[in-house]
């Protein structure tokens, strides 16, 4: 039996704090005893020490939160990340096509897929639903990298049958080639199947239908794909399904809004599909970084708060700027005050983690660093440059935590232990 203890400043949140009070679970003095990977017993340390004589306790400097969860990134753009010059449509034609037609070498796929791990627990990041390319070989690649960690992720191979050369597959290709990964990889160790349509402009209704008939022949499984994001993407698929209501119909009228569809931006959502998203439990993997930086616009979080959508945060790259997602919490609150709504700093952070966790349908194991839960977790230094460390002096912890979302990055990140296990040890030291 493999016990330990941590000992530090523990936060993190049972609840959205949007959805009522008494959310936050903060100990200043906290110690965190973790068993074979899970949560055994949290508690302030001077209660909770004596109920284990003989642990070994190691004392972690910093905020100790749930490992961070990227709820939408895609990880075959990592090489892309900063391409000038474009909004999403052109963008894509651009720089990211032609950069995922490298992935039918499976070689290269393995070699970016570690490449990107490393880059996501070095900024925190322990979970994530992500994006491969249309080669099967993209999903296999990055399966067997996460396993090799024993990290939770989600992922899954694109459907665009109206895709460019070299990035299409047929919509039996799809199906089948979906289901043989569905097969071989969810449910095995920490890993989950995304059904992963790119959007509605690259996919026949042909394939659209094939991927609500994999969403019902494996009820498991998630749907991850794009919402909503541009103007002119908005415009052509009106253009194109001209008998839907909106974007969010299109979708629907194959089967793919349901409680375990996550859609990514949502920036530019009528009322009808917010109520929609609503009622059927879906929600949107918020990307402020990317909004900003592809120029498509900034998230309605008064609109989304008011009809109870569920939330997560994503960092999208190679749109997004960073794969820091206390970088793009402190965006979300830009994006949020720039349409008159201020974004607490622990909602931002449970929107990072629990908030994630609940859209990615993995809360029951992590996300809130409860007793049972997986033991996911960073450790954050609020000191971590000489300018955050004059602002956090003396600091409230809400004035702490939003200096970290604002000012930090992967510089912020000291320690992230995976199932109880340093991975990341910003001094060098980690298993």
């Amino acid at each position: 039996m493999t016990r330990a203890g941590y000992r530090g400043e523990i936060l993190s949140l049972a609840h959205d704090p949007a959805e009522g009070p008494d959310a936050l679970r903060h100990l200043a003095d906290g110690l965190l005893v973790v068993e074979e990977g899970r949560v055994l017993a949290r508690g302030a340390y001077a209660e909770l020490a004596p109920c284990f004589p003989g642990l070994a306790v190691e004392r972690l400097e910093g905020l100790i939160v749930p490992g961070l969860i990227d709820a939408h990134v895609h990880y075959p753009q990592l090489g892309r990340i900063a391409s000038h010059g474009a909004q999403l449509l052109d963008w894509l034609e651009r720089h990211i096509f032609p950069a995922e037609k490298a992935f039918a070498d499976a070689g290269h796929a393995a070699g970016v897929a570690e490449a990107f791990l490393d880059e996501l627990l070095r900024h925190g990041t322990t979970s994530a639903l992500v994006f491969g390319t249309v080669h099967a070989a993209s999903v296999d690649a990055f399966f067997a990298a996460a396993e090799a960690r024993g990290l939770r992720m989600a992922c899954g191979k694109v459907l665009m049958d109206l895709g460019p050369e070299g990035l299409r597959d047929s919509p039996e290709e799809a199906r089948r080639e979906s289901a043989e990964l569905i097969r071989r990889w969810h449910g095995r160790a920490r890993l989950t199947y995304a059904v992963t349509p790119r959007f509605a402009l690259t996919s026949s209704d042909a394939q659209l239908a094939a991927a609500g008939a994999l969403m019902a022949a494996f009820p498991g499984v998630l749907l991850h794909t794009h919402l909503a994001e541009n103007t002119r993407e908005i415009a052509e698929v009106a253009a194109r399904f001209t008998d839907a209501a909106d974007y969010l119909d299109v979708y629907d009228r194959f089967g793919l809004v349901t409680e375990r569809s996550v859609f990514a931006h949502g920036v530019h959502l009528p009322e009808r599909s917010c109520a929609r998203l609503a009622e059927s439990g879906a929600g949107i993997a918020v990307c402020p970084s990317s909004n900003f930086f592809l120029g498509s616009g900034m998230f309605d979080f008064e609109q989304a708060e008011r009809h109870g959508v569920r939330l997560g945060l994503g960092s999208d790259i190679g749109a997004g700027t960073t794969l820091s997602l206390l970088h793009n919490a402190g965006l979300a609150y830009q994006a949020g005050l720039a349409r008159g709504h201020a974004l607490d700093p622990f909602r931002a952070l449970w929107l990072a983690t629990g908030g994630s966790a609940r859209l990615l349908h993995i809360d029951h194991e992590v996300g809130m660093l409860a007793e049972g839960q997986e033991a996911d977790f960073v450790v954050l230094d609020d000191k971590a440059t000489p300018v955050m460390a004059r602002r956090t002096a003396g600091a409230s912890l809400a004035e702490r935590l939003f200096a970290l979302q604002v000012l930090g990055d992967d510089r912020a990140v000291r320690r992230t232990y995976v199932m109880g296990r340093c991975l990341w040890d910003r001094d060098g030291v980690q298993e």
